[in-house]
């Protein structure tokens, strides 16, 4: 009788063992803790201007397209000066591009959406009058 309770203390020190093995493999990070870094970084939309910030903008990702060639690859849509850009901000067609929301073609064609910050910072230079600043 003691080797048989010796035996069912064995099986469950084994099973706790275990059991503690598997919930600790379920513990839940935490973003910000896990990635610090991450959630230091934030947009800056203190200063937005056309010169600087709409412009380093569409450079980096829509004039490969929508710049000198835009003739070949970039459906005659050209988005390298204030002139050519403004008439696709007040259609509404840039912005729906960029958020891809299905109102007009999604751009970057073929690619990943812009990132959060690049999409805001446009939309706050269109809602505050897409000034040629």
């Amino acid at each position: 009788m003691a080797i048989l309770n010796n035996m069912k203390v064995k099986q469950k020190i084994i099973f706790i063992g275990i059991a503690m093995l598997l919930f600790s493999a379920c513990y839940y990070d935490k973003k910000d803790q896990v990635y610090p870094q991450a959630m230091t970084l934030t947009c800056d939309t203190t200063n937005i201007t056309y010169s600087v910030t709409v412009t380093s903008i569409l450079n980096a990702n829509c004039t490969s397209c929508h710049g000198a060639n835009a003739n070949t690859l970039g459906a005659g849509i050209f988005l390298n000066t204030y002139a050519t850009v403004k008439p696709y901000i007040t259609s509404g067609r840039l912005v729906n591009s960029i958020l891809q929301n299905g109102n007009a073609s999604p751009m970057p064609k073929n690619m990943a959406k812009m990132d959060n910050c690049s999409i805001n910072k446009i939309i706050l230079w269109v809602n505050k009058g897409a000034i040629n600043n």
